[in-house]
């Protein structure tokens, strides 16, 4: 779901304006709230005022990095909200042309703040957070935001930050009575993700750690969402506070209430159109061939990872065992993972390896479902194949059929045909549940 904005300003009667917007969900979102037709406006500082001031033709903006201070001195009027936080992301030209600069970042965390509490902490949120320590990180725009809106509800909060009074250092030791983490800092966005800025260690020497969120929503599963996963505390990323804030803006570009359940339908939809499926097995399961189909059914791109490390190595893959060995050869199959997996919305096959290096686990967790072709061993083929010619088969089935069968989200019997798997794997695709993935299912 990449998007090219024009360089120049557009003249649809919504948008969002920001300096740097080659990679937004918000024209899909707004789209389906409404407030369409949606363009995407990179503008110089420089051009700011005039985007904002002269040019007539919209009817409300979003406003993102690095804009959110410099809009509100470019209003007529603030609401309280944008006061306390300091940061404007929404504007509204009013039929008499003064413009009203607001804050749904506020309202939309507390949104998500909201459903999360009721899911996992089986509580509203002032009843399970006032009195109670959360640690925001960061200190930026994002933070004020989250912040305000945790005050909201009565939580106390200590903003955690690399040169503010309280810092990293130590901080398992400061703060022992946390019950929620936010990540309120760009740290494990896409591209530079699974990056966290907790380490997993951190998390887990806070003792009454209930809940991480994140502010970030690309990856879907942010790292620190991933070592809460390890840890089996309860985690959310940011991508229902980014639709929750689209609802609450588009309510206010059009002047009419929209129901809650918008935000989630929105959000389902976007986490079936960007995960990723990757596709793993033992080698010759028939991976690449039932992933070229499935992607042509879902009309989305094919990567096979063999064919990445190929081009990466300069040279086919026994040969680049025969020069470097086996341990080189995984450092350049993560390598190119990792390249990969970050995207949105692809086909992925993996190298029948990929299950020897832990790392890779987190790397397609992050935006992916695993699927794993189950073909019987005597059906495998196995030509060209270095690991399978040195080890043999059943040994590389002893080792890494577990693995397979651990990592996977679905575990797919082979029907016999590459079209045959791609079309299993499309129905069952289709049923699966709303709140994505949770526990392998064999079929």
């Amino acid at each position: 779901m990449q998007s090219n904005p024009s360089s120049q300003v557009a003249s649809a009667p919504y948008g969002l304006l920001g300096r740097t917007l080659g990679h937004s969900w918000s024209p899909q979102i707004h789209a389906a709230l409404g407030s369409a037709p949606y363009d995407l406006r990179e503008v110089e500082p420089a051009g700011l005022r005039a985007a904002v001031r002269e040019d007539a033709t919209w009817r409300g903006l979003n406003v993102t990095i690095p804009y959110k201070r410099d809009v509100i001195a470019l209003a007529d009027e603030v609401t309280p909200l944008v006061g306390r936080v300091g940061a404007a992301n929404t504007l509204v030209r009013r039929p008499d042309g003064t413009i009203l600069a607001d804050n749904t970042d506020v309202t939309g965390f507390s949104w998500m703040l909201q459903r999360f509490c009721t899911r996992e902490l089986e509580g509203d949120a002032s009843q399970v957070l006032t009195g109670r320590q959360v640690l925001v990180l960061g200190s930026g725009g994002a933070s004020r935001a989250v912040t305000c809106a945790l005050e909201g509800v009565g939580a106390c909060v200590s903003v955690i930050s690399r040169k503010g009074p309280d810092t990293y250092a130590d901080l398992a030791q400061r703060h022992r009575d946390a019950l929620l983490v936010v990540n309120a800092t760009p740290v494990g966005m896409y591209p530079a993700c699974p990056a966290s800025a907790l380490p997993e260690a951190t998390l887990a020497a806070l003792p009454q750690l209930e809940g991480v969120l994140d502010v970030v929503y690309n990856p879907h599963r942010t790292g620190i969402c991933l070592a809460a996963g390890h840890l089996g505390i309860p985690y959310e990323s940011g991508l229902a506070m980014l639709v929750a804030q689209a609802r609450f803006s588009s309510e206010l570009f059009q002047g009419t209430a929209l129901p809650d359940d918008a935000v989630t339908s929105i959000e389902r939809d976007i986490m079936r159109q960007t995960t990723s499926v990757f596709l793993i097995g033992m080698p010759g399961s028939g991976k690449t061939g039932a992933g070229r189909r499935l992607a042509r059914l879902l009309s989305r791109p094919f990567v096979d990872l063999d064919d990445a490390a190929v081009l990466e190595a300069g040279c086919d893959i026994p040969s680049y065992f025969e020069r470097h060995g086996e341990a080189a050869f995984r450092d350049l199959e993560t390598k190119v993972l990792a390249t990969y997996a970050g995207q949105s919305g692809l086909v992925i096959a993996c190298g029948g390896g990929v299950v020897e290096r832990p790392e890779n686990l987190d790397l397609l967790r992050q935006n992916g479902l695993v699927v794993m072709l189950d073909r019987a061993l005597d059906e495998l083929a196995c030509d060209g194949r270095p690991v399978t010619a040195a080890r043999g088969v059943d040994s590389i089935a002893a080792s890494r059929m577990p693995l397979y069968r651990s990592w996977s989200d679905l575990v797919i019997r082979c029907t016999g045909s590459a079209e045959g798997d791609a079309e299993k794997i499309v129905r069952l695709l289709g049923a699966w549940p709303d709140d994505g993935p949770a526990h392998s299912i064999c079929t």
